[in-house]
């Protein structure tokens, strides 16, 4: 797998402890998501041992404790910034069966051989464009074993809406609401999802994924942009 960072990464490459001070901050919901994330897996933990691909993993902070309260046979998290991933490792000590991977998320799933019963991610699809989506519900639907889950949580755009006023609507909430980070990380931050966040409408989502052989959808909840998404066969 390519080594190189695609540019729309760099921001958690280089300054992944500003994201980690964004999300501490609970800006992006974090809490009342991955609250959502907890149930969703024990609740396949219920049914039996179940295996997980993060794609797009970074730190790990928020779904390790997912994984500590539901813990799967075998862990695979996936990310290319290689800070984020020396702390995942502190995160999920204590778990058996995990690997972490400097890799791109989309390479790295169409590579692989193996198969999943849960494949999550986590505030990292909108980097990609609309076919690097598309392709990504395509393999997700083709690593899933029987039964399988795609979880996704990110930012949606609402129907109708245009990149261009979503983006003026999230900059300044950045700007105006998320008052407890500098207002120097904040314009950083703000430059970053200007140049690279590509979100889709939800109906956009559910076409991509009946496209995929994912038709069936299921919208577990939303915090103003940031969904809880999960799909499956």
């Amino acid at each position: 797998m390519p080594e190189q960072a695609t540019d729309e990464t760099t921001l958690f490459r280089q300054s992944w402890t500003l994201y980690d001070s964004i999300s501490e901050m609970n800006y992006m919901f974090h809490r009342e998501i991955y609250t959502h994330v907890t149930a969703l897996l024990s609740q396949r933990r219920a049914s039996g041992a179940y295996s997980l691909l993060d794609l797009g993993c970074g730190n790990t902070r928020f779904i390790a404790p997912c994984l500590k309260t539901a813990t799967p046979s075998r862990y695979a998290g996936v990310d290319l910034s290689e800070a984020a991933l020396k702390e995942a490792h502190e995160y999920l000590r204590g778990l058996d069966n995990v690997g972490l991977y400097h890799q791109d998320m989309l390479q790295a799933l169409q590579a692989t051989e193996v198969s999943f019963d849960v494949i999550f991610s986590g505030y990292a699809v909108h980097h990609l464009d609309a076919k690097g989506k598309q392709d990504l519900f395509h393999a997700c639907a083709a690593k899933l074993a029987p039964g399988g889950q795609f979880i996704l949580v990110d930012v949606v755009r609402e129907e109708g809406q245009t990149r261009e006023q979503y983006l003026e609507g999230y900059l300044n909430v950045m700007r105006t609401q998320w008052t407890a980070v500098r207002p120097d990380h904040i314009e950083e931050a703000c430059d970053h999802v200007a140049a690279y966040d590509f979100p889709e409408t939800f109906s956009d989502l559910k076409r991509m994924a009946a496209a995929a052989s994912l038709p069936n959808v299921r919208l577990l909840d939303r915090f103003a942009q940031h969904h809880v998404l999960v799909f499956s066969a």
